[in-house]
């Protein structure tokens, strides 16, 4: 019995050494390769929706934003639009100034009057230089007063390393910007003007008998791409600025200093393919989900309901939805009066013990002081449970 006994000891060992040596299972859903290495000076790519960089090569190197800063030209004037400030029917009479800029055009002429609809389909559409500037004129007097409009919005969009001094993306030595912030750019400009970001994905647009082509040759080679701008000189090289949508996810893709036309195309097509292949945005929780309930002390209600201000959205690698992980931290104790919208904690979203999201825990509702009676209650419950509580 002793020899069995000894045998079987000896048995459950060898496979619990067994099962200590063996390889751990691998990670759920697909491996990630490795982000595409382009030949642009600087790139970045962004999920839309919960604004995470999934590749990234220089993104905060100063760069010359070339036409590209036409996005930041028509943020401005689509914001005074919905101010109402101005209307897409307004005339605008051409300037002898904005006639003669150079570069690419739409082919006003000096005297005549156009639509601010029609010189935003002009910039948009054709990257026209003379409707960006008889469109700032129109806004603000002068270019020059333009710029300082573009400048505010920059600084409130969180645009830090840029700086505009035309309204058309011509050179100049104050003139510059880098990929995340066309990035930031670029996103702020979908979510915040829906409507006008339609004319970014139209690939043609005709005035004064003449029919130009948008620039923006991804339109053509992926369907899914719905805008949003190219940019060169010979200092900045070729950029792109593009967005796509597949499945409800949308990324946005900075391409800036790239050697050629076809090369800024493949390259944003290259870094889109990568991001919506390797990686899914799902939506966890809506603003104003209840996502917790807290006790409150002191208060004319024992419970109050806490969510989020904002709607949280996270990108993964494809297949690690099951592997997310919520953690939820408080307050130690939450007196009443309580403020409907009061900050009382937090919620992180966590993967393999990295933290990928994470927001301010709110009350969803307002919670009044008790009386006298049930105040002074809770005061003695808190004191006894402090006395004895776990050390």
């Amino acid at each position: 019995m002793k020899k069995f006994l000894l045998l079987v000891v000896l048995v459950l060992a060898l496979a619990v050494d067994a099962l200590a040596q063996r390889p751990p299972p691998p990670p759920r859903g697909m491996p990630t390769p490795a982000a595409p290495e382009l030949g642009a000076n600087s790139y970045i790519l962004v999920d839309f929706n919960s604004e995470r960089v999934l590749v990234e090569n220089s993104p905060d190197t100063r760069v010359e934003p070339a036409s590209i800063t036409k996005l930041m030209t028509s943020y401005v004037v689509f914001n005074e639009l919905v101010e109402g400030n101005i209307n897409l029917e307004d005339p605008v009479v051409v300037s002898e100034i904005a006639w003669r800029t150079g570069g690419s055009r739409m082919f006003i002429e000096p005297g005549m009057e156009v639509t601010v609809e029609q010189l935003l389909k002009g910039m948009v559409i054709q990257s026209g230089n003379d409707a960006s500037v008889a469109l700032a004129e129109h806004l603000a007097g002068t270019e020059d007063a333009f710029a300082g409009l573009m400048n505010h919005y920059a600084t409130q969009l969180g645009m830090s390393a840029s700086h505009f001094v035309n309204a058309t993306g011509l050179p100049h030595e104050d003139h510059y910007t880098t990929a995340r912030d066309v990035a930031t750019l670029s996103i702020a400009l979908i979510a915040h003007f829906p409507d006008f970001y339609r004319w970014y994905s139209e690939k043609e647009y005709s005035f004064n008998n003449i029919r130009q082509h948008n620039r923006n040759n991804l339109l053509w080679r992926d369907p899914a791409v719905d805008g949003l701008k190219t940019g060169h000189t010979q200092a900045a090289g070729y950029c792109l600025a593009s967005s796509a949508k597949r499945d409800g996810m949308r990324l946005v893709s900075v391409v800036m200093g790239s050697s050629s036309e076809t090369s800024r195309v493949s390259e944003s097509q290259s870094l889109l393919n990568y991001g919506f292949r390797f990686f899914e945005t799902v939506q966890l929780y809506r603003a104003g989900q209840q996502l917790a309930q807290g006790q409150v002390w002191k208060g004319e209600t024992e419970q109050v309901t806490l969510g989020i201000r904002d709607e949280l959205f996270v990108t993964i690698p494809r297949g690690r939805y099951d592997d997310l992980d919520a953690q939820v931290t408080m307050r130690p104790e939450l007196i009443a009066p309580l403020l409907e919208g009061e900050n009382v904690g937090r919620i992180s979203i966590r993967l393999e013990n990295e933290e990928i999201a994470g927001r301010g825990l709110i009350t969803l509702g307002a919670v009044q002081e008790a009386g006298f009676f049930g105040r002074t209650w809770d005061g003695i419950s808190m004191w006894v449970g402090g006395l004895f509580g776990d050390d």
